[in-house]
């Protein structure tokens, strides 16, 4: 018997790891929606005609849609856990939100095919919506974040992935999609330097050099590993699929990761927040926020392929054309790094990312 469901075709969220990255996130202007529409439908074809040039390469990109632009953008329904990103205020460390309407995460094995795909987008919204944070990643070594330590070694593989990152029939119309949360972490790289090599592992949870995750009797209850280990109501690890990428300035002495976590639910990975910046157990915070501080965070729904390719109608005129919502940008403070697991819902004995 055939199934009457349409087909999910998810955006490349499982793409793996890449040399490069760019990371794009836009605010749709007053009057800018249409044009915003216009372009998501245009991008698969975008992205194969830079692809074609280099295919080997392995172009990929990823679109999300925040709440506050949802509205603006589309008629009809909206996902059922799209909201702005909850900012989080804890006794020593913040997790801002700050502004975001559309995400653009590319990736590629080489730098150039990125920063092509990323300007062909800029010229089609430019006058239409601005750029509001463009970061530009790349691999360090074998995965490493610019700490030193491996990142992302807890990511599910296979089945276990998709069931991971991809919205399903609990909210139908849109399975298949995803929701993104990104956030920038800058290094002390000063302050962690002059901790020795034995504390970093305590800080981060896992062993620096080969990566093995510390035995549960020594893993200190503040450390990075430990409270990003999120469980759900039956005890069952739940994790989020990382695709995080390090990045830098030398002129402004900046060295970072960027986070950017998708899961079928949001609350998973916004458990993992609450058990950084708030503390759970007998931890107060995750110790790595003494070194790293968070300085954006939003969150976003990634329709499908199909969402994309054929939209629903755009809102009403009073609506799309309505001014942009205006949003109060906060100022960072805190820290994050990727490579552990979320979990979904037991909020009452959190662990964390």
């Amino acid at each position: 018997m055939g199934s009457t469901q349409p087909p999910h075709t998810p955006q490349p969220v499982l793409a793996g790891t890449s040399r490069a990255a760019v990371f794009l996130v836009f605010t749709v202007d007053h009057g800018g929606a249409d044009a915003a529409r216009e372009l998501l439908g245009d991008l698969s074809g975008l992205v194969r005609a830079v692809g074609f040039r280099l295919p080997d390469d392995r172009l990929s990109c990823v679109a999300g849609i925040g709440s506050l632009a949802w509205d603006r953008l589309f008629d009809g329904p909206r996902p059922a856990d799209l909201h702005p990103f909850e900012p989080l205020q804890g006794a020593r460390h913040r997790a801002p939100s700050t502004p975001g309407d559309l995400l653009f995460h590319i990736r590629a094995r080489h730098t150039d095919l990125c920063f092509e795909l990323a300007a062909q987008i800029t010229r089609r919204l430019t006058g239409h919506a601005r750029i509001v944070d463009e970061t530009h990643g790349f691999s360090y070594f074998d995965q490493r974040d610019l700490l030193g330590f491996v990142d992302g070694t807890e990511n599910p593989e296979g089945t276990r992935a998709g069931q991971a990152a991809f919205v399903g029939e609990e909210d139908a119309a849109f399975a298949g999609g995803s929701y993104a949360i990104v956030q920038k972490y800058l290094h002390n790289l000063p302050q962690w330097d002059a901790l020795p090599a034995e504390e970093q592992e305590r800080v981060v949870g896992r062993t620096k050099a080969d990566d093995i995750e510390l035995p549960e009797d020594t893993q200190p209850a503040d450390s990075h590993v430990a409270l990003n280990k999120v469980e759900d109501a039956d005890g069952e690890e739940q994790p989020i699929v990382r695709a995080n990428m390090p990045f830098g300035s030398l002129a402004r002495a900046e060295y970072g990761t960027y986070f950017i976590g998708y899961c079928r639910t949001p609350a998973v990975t916004e458990q993992m927040l609450r058990n950084m910046f708030l503390g759970a157990g007998d931890a107060t915070h995750d110790r790595i926020l003494e070194f790293s501080t968070a300085t954006t965070g939003s969150l976003f729904y990634v329709p499908t392929t199909e969402f994309l390719d054929d939209p629903p109608a755009p809102s009403a005129p009073s609506a799309a054309t309505s001014p942009a919502p205006v949003v109060t940008q906060a100022v960072d403070t805190s820290l994050g790094i990727g490579s552990l697991e979320l979990p979904a819902v037991n909020t009452t004995s959190p662990k964390a990312f």
